[in-house]
């Protein structure tokens, strides 16, 4: 796979077959992206996991927050990668121990482990790398584009939008 570009179809395959993510990296703070991702997967209606050692046993928006990859209770279709590419290696070893095997492992923007990739596709896992699908599903919906953002998409219909605002962590004090 080139991890340099990626296909819109297989992105789009991606975000319309996952049900599950576990954001691994994911913050109680809510000016951080992982927050803000995290709040976003949840409100298009994806069911979300946080992952995050620190916080284990809390709640972050509402969804309990687990230590590792193997105490969430059910399978994950996506594994969102919020750490440094060189923890990303550690990372696709536990998600390869869970049985069943997620089908996606997507690594966030500024991160990109190519061994840990090729190590994820060997064992049938999809993997995309140095990419937000926040962003991306707001760009394959045109969500983005109303923000005046080329997102390299063209049509005729108006995108259906969730109800409310997103607040991108700025709160009335």
């Amino acid at each position: 796979m080139n991890h340099d570009a990626y296909d819109d179809a297989y992105i789009s395959g991606i975000l319309h077959e996952t049900r599950t993510i576990a954001v691994v990296g994911a913050s109680a703070n809510d000016v951080r992206p992982s927050f803000f991702v995290t709040k976003y997967l949840i409100d298009k209606g994806y069911t979300v996991y946080p992952i995050n050692p620190g916080q284990a046993g809390k709640e972050i928006l509402g969804r309990p927050v687990f230590a590792r990859l193997a105490d969430v209770p059910e399978p994950i279709d996506m594994v969102d990668v919020f750490r440094a590419s060189d923890a990303a290696p550690g990372i696709v070893d536990g998600a390869l121990a869970l049985d069943p095997l997620p089908k996606v492992i997507w690594l966030q923007l500024g991160v990109r482990n190519d061994a840990a990739a090729a190590k994820a596709e060997e064992a049938g896992v999809k993997v995309v790398m140095n990419r937000c699908p926040k962003i991306e599903y707001g760009r394959m919906s045109g969500e983005i584009g109303w923000n005046g953002v080329n997102s390299r998409m063209i049509s005729s219909k108006k995108p259906v939008m969730r109800a409310g605002f997103q607040s991108f962590g700025i709160r009335k004090r």
